[in-house]
């Protein structure tokens, strides 16, 4: 198995409910992906054929292991090494490969730190995690805003995932996050940070662009 196959949870997290979080699995069939293809034209993004994990809060989808989503991330996998820090669990994509991840047959991270508000969220995906990889792996119960790192700890990299939409509103809680972090990190990212910074220029430049 290649290092790119652990972005899909499959079977490695379970379904279930704890609380108004729930975890399940779910089909895309040839005849929606091909419509799904259609309505994504305009952004490239779209979901192949095929079966997925999503983590649903209240009814709504939080985020899910499609193609897209797991391409957001990516950018984490290239920089984590040795002592990392991931804010957001979610369905535990981006930490499982951060993992997995390995260099001449050695991982390449030792140790990932992750920060999760929800405890619901922790109840259904940590488990998974800590039974597999065990202390290569700490999730902690806290608010990424408020969560102070121990003193003297310094992370090679951290990824901010706290978001449950694609929006321009998220710029300023990422602006706050990075600036917590900038002398606590070597590198550092935001879900979807580049591409809101451009829609955010785009706006500027004209208040209808994507209206």
């Amino acid at each position: 198995m290649s290092w790119a196959e652990y972005w899909k949870v499959d079977s490695f997290i379970p379904e279930g409910q704890s609380g108004n979080v729930k975890v399940e699995k779910f089909e895309v069939s040839e005849r929606d992906a091909s419509f799904g293809q259609i309505r994504a034209f305009r952004d490239g993004r779209g979901v192949p054929a095929g079966s997925y994990t999503r983590l649903m809060i209240n009814g709504v989808l939080v985020m899910s292991d499609t193609l897209d989503e797991r391409r957001d991330h990516s950018v984490m996998i290239d920089q984590a090494q040795d002592q990392c820090l991931i804010n957001g669990l979610g369905l535990g994509c981006v930490l499982r490969c951060c993992l997995e991840n390995r260099w001449a047959g050695v991982p390449c991270v030792n140790h990932i730190t992750v920060v999760e508000k929800n405890e619901d969220v922790i109840k259904l995906v940590a488990p998974s995690f800590q039974s597999v990889y065990g202390d290569r792996v700490e999730i902690i119960h806290d608010d990424a805003l408020t969560y102070r790192p121990p003193k003297g700890v310094r992370y090679d990299a951290v990824w901010h995932d706290i978001w449950t939409d694609i929006s321009t509103d998220n710029l300023p809680t990422m602006q706050t996050l990075h600036r917590r972090y900038g002398s606590r990190c070597d590198w550092q990212g935001s879900w979807k940070r580049e591409y809101l910074l451009y829609m955010r220029r785009k706006e500027n430049e004209n208040p209808w662009y994507g209206r």
